[in-house]
Parts: structure tokens; sequence; C-alpha cells
């Protein structure tokens, strides 16, 4: 986690290692930076016009200068116009994210950061506060933990100075706040992908949960596999039975001081290891399944953010856990496994098991919690990641009103969702001839992303309810400055922050 500072000073009045500047094209010298030139940087203007700097979009010179006999660097990034539509919050978060790379590279360990005007982006300052810190947050972020050569670990940004006029203070230092919570659990649940699965298992996780809940507040239940037989839970025991660990059901519940508003129920796929089955995956698409209880570990965060941000609404994170692996007992393609709310269906791909422990865990939710609306998360299919790629969430749901707020919080967070069609052709692809539906959908309609959805359809009931489908976005997601090649995203957690934090 990244140090955050807010001063009332003037940028070249702050120690660092670095000082950053974004800037807009057309930017005003003599305004903007010709008294730091004067104290520091006399030829600052020759050397950004030879350096042919104007602040046009993606625009980055460096230039060292000394104070008090320390080499700093100064980092010029351009952001465009303001009549630009390219100067939008997510390019402003790649900006900043390349900013942080960039410092880090040339061994700087503090930046010195100047914000640049909030009505760039119709935010208000508390807002672009919490957005800078989130995004300095995610871009510092480095999974190294196993590198043991030092010389090949990368250095790391460890504090940002924000500079401040004294009417902005304490507004962008209630944003720096807020950012700084998102900013740690998004960063919490690509740690927790990140390690090993054969550290992080459903045991683990479960540790992990009952830490979070003692040391915030939080009400927590945990079943184990004798619990979740007498529920009758048969998804879950099905894609669990290859394993020597037990399945799990994590329950986690924060509740509001005053009378809820509402109760929001979030249900996180948590495959810890998904090698398949005996359906199994081929080698190169078994190598990053460690990523497969993304859905899981993004509620988990969004939990522990939730209970220090304490929104309006009660919100129950349900975490179902398995690892789903091969074994004389594991499940079969032909069986056929009954779930929580008595429904039945037939196994004809065991690599189709997201869906089952889903299916399980989101009945419960009804049953037990009768939320007002559940939204359930998962690397669920391959299919969503050839549709939309790695840029863009699944977002499955008949619910226009849902629809609406998730499209909204996407927008705002940076979470970004794209939605895909749901419809009575395609519940028919599911049909079993033996059970009530099946695991996998027809290859005569294929949309192997909305017939899963349409899966997990049958176990919500008449209750408000979204699909995402994060299998694209969870990931080794490339062209990103702020998440870290080949490691996780922490996809989904700043998207259900700001839903449990606005929920109408």
């Amino acid at each position: 986690m990244v140090s955050i500072k807010v001063v009332n000073k003037k940028l070249f009045e702050i120690e660092a290692d670095a000082y950053g500047f974004i800037l807009s094209e057309g930017f005003n010298f003599s305004k903007q930076l010709k008294e730091f030139a004067t104290n520091f940087f006399p030829d600052l203007q020759k050397l950004i016009k030879k350096g042919n700097f104007i602040g046009k979009k993606s625009d980055l010179l460096i230039l060292p200068i000394t104070v008090n006999n320390k080499i700093v660097h100064c980092f010029f990034v351009g952001i465009g116009t303001k009549e630009d539509s390219a100067i939008t919050m997510e390019h402003y978060r790649r900006v900043l994210g390349r900013l942080v790379k960039q410092v880090a590279n040339y061994n700087c360990h503090s930046l010195a950061l100047q914000l640049p005007p909030h009505s760039f982006f119709s935010l208000s300052v508390e807002e672009l506060a919490e957005q800078t810190v989130t995004i300095l947050d995610m871009a510092a972020y480095q999974f190294d933990d196993y590198i043991t050569d030092a010389d090949r670990k990368k250095n790391k940004l460890t504090e940002v100075v924000l500079c401040a006029e004294e009417k902005n203070k304490k507004e962008i230092e209630k944003g720096v706040k807020i950012g700084e919570v998102i900013g740690t659990a998004v960063n919490e649940a690509r740690h927790l992908i990140d390690l090993p699965p054969s550290t992080v298992t459903p045991e683990y996780f479960v540790e992990k949960a009952k830490t979070i809940a003692k040391e915030y507040g939080l009400g927590i239940t945990v079943f184990e596999k004798k619990q979740i037989e007498s529920f009758g839970m048969g998804g879950l025991l099905a894609v669990s039975r290859g394993s020597d660990i037990g399945p799990r059901l994590v329950i986690l519940e924060y509740k509001p001081k005053k009378k809820a508003s509402q109760t929001i129920a979030f249900v996180g796929k948590g495959i810890t290891f998904d090698s398949g089955g005996l359906s199994l995956k081929s080698p190169i698409h078994m190598e990053s399944m460690k990523d497969d209880m993304s859905g899981a570990a993004a509620v988990l965060a969004t939990m522990k953010a939730l209970a220090q941000l304490k929104p309006s609404a009660q919100i129950v994170g349900l975490m179902p856990l398995a690892e789903n692996l091969i074994d004389s007992k594991s499940i079969k393609p032909g069986d056929i496994v009954q779930f929580y709310n008595g429904k039945t269906a037939e196994i004809k791909n065991t690599d189709a098991e997201g869906r089952l422990i889903l299916a399980d865990a989101l009945a419960y939710a009804v049953k037990k919690y009768k939320p007002d609306v559940i939204i359930d998360i998962a690397t669920l299919t391959g299919a969503c990641s050839y549709s939309l790629g790695p840029f863009y969430t699944g977002l499955f749901s008949q619910h226009d009103d849902v629809v609406d707020q998730i499209y909204q919080a996407a927008s705002y967070s940076g979470d970004r969702v794209w939605r895909l069609p749901m419809g009575e052709d395609y519940k028919q692809a599911i049909r079993s001839v033996v059970a009530d539906i099946c695991n996998i959908g027809s290859k005569k309609i294929m949309a192997g992303a909305t017939t899963a959805a349409h899966f997990l359809q049958h176990f919500v009931e008449d209750t408000p309810w979204a699909h995402l489908d994060i299998a694209g976005t969870a990931f080794d997601v490339p062209n990103i400055s702020y998440y870290q090649e080949g490691g996780a995203t922490g996809a989904g957690v700043r998207l259900l922050i700001e839903l449990a934090m606005n929920w109408q």
C-alpha cells in the first residue's frame, strides 16, 4: 500500500524523489510551471519545447534536476485537452498508472503530485481524490513474494504527497481515505488470487475470512462438508468430490447501525483450483486456474471494504469454495446432482463446475436472506472471454433497473461491463432429457456465456438478479498501466463497492 499525504504546499516546496506534473494540451507555462522553473529549473521551458512536450494525450517527458544537492526526477505527463473526448476518467487512470510505473523505474520511492482540475472529469474534488488514490495503490501493486533474487525485484513507489489548496484540503483528505480503502481492497483480492493454489485452498480462504470478520466486526458463518451434506447442496458436494479438502460455504454479513434500507447479496465463485475434473483441461488452459476463485476473492475484499465504508444497506457476501480435481470419487459426465432448492442437473462436462457451486449458494441466499437484489460474480465461461476479450466484464440480467445501476456504478468505478443477451430462445439450450437442466448448453445454440447465465437463473426465483462473468477480466489483462501483466486484476471489487455504497 502506498502511503498518501495531503499537504497545503506548492509542489516545489515538498521534499520527494520525484515530482509529477499532469498537464493538459496547451497548458499555461507561466501559470503552472514558471514558479517551479524559477526556483529549480531556469531552462525548463526551453527543454520542454525541445522535448516536443505540449501536453497531448500520452505525451511524456522525464527530466532530472538537482534539489538541495539531491537528484530529483520531474515527470511531465500529457492528458490531452478538456474538450477532447479522450480525457475520460479511464484515460486519467491509465496516465496515473503510467506515471507510477515510470517513477518506480527511475528508482524513486516518493512522489509529489498536483491533481489536475476536477472539472475535467465532471467530478467533485473529493471524488477525484478518491479515484486518484485508488489507482495509485493499484498501479504500485507488485506480486513478487516468491522472487528471491533481489536484482529481479522491481522498485516500489511507497509514498505520494498530494498538493492541496487550503479550501480543498478537507475534501481531498476525505476522498483519499475512501480511495485507500478501495485500492487496498482491490490489491488484497489480487494478492489472494496471485498466491499459489497449494496455498490458497478452501481451508486457507476460510481462515482469511475469519481474520477479516474478527478485525472488522463482520458476522461470519462457515458451513463445512457435513453441514453442506445435511442441506442437500449437491452441486458444491459434487465438485469437491475429487479433492481431499472438503467444500466450504463462507458467509460474511455487514449490518448498518440504523435499520437497513435494503439487503444486497453478493455471491462469488470460489474454485481455488480448477483442473477441469474428468473433463480435463489442456495444460495451457490449466496454467492460470488458480484464478478460478477470483469471484470469491472479490466478494471477500468487498466485504472488508464495506465494513470500513459503512453503507446504509445490509450486505451479505456468500462464497462457495471447492477444488475441482481428479480422483476415483470425482464427479462423472452423466451424473445427476440435486441442489439446495430441489432442482436437478445432468452433468455432461465436469469443467462446467462453477455454476454448480454457485447454484447452491444462490438458492441458499434467496431462502435464508430474502435479499432485494442478488449479484453473483464468477470466472465462469471461456465463451465470455472470447465474446468480450479482457477489457469488459460480461453482464447478464433480465432486470433492466438492476442493469442500469450496474452500468452507472461501472462507469464511475472503472470496472467496465457489457451487457450480453438473455431470452427464451437461449433457455432451451440447457434442457435435459433426464433432469431438470443440463450443466452445459446445446452445441446448436452455442452462446456458452448466456446459457451459463440461464443455468444460474434457475436458482434465484423471482429475486432481482444479475450475473457478472469476469473470466476475461480477472487475470493477465494486457495494456492497462495500473495492472501487473501476468497477474490478477481484482476485477469486480471497485464495482461491487460502488454498488453497495449507492444502491437505490
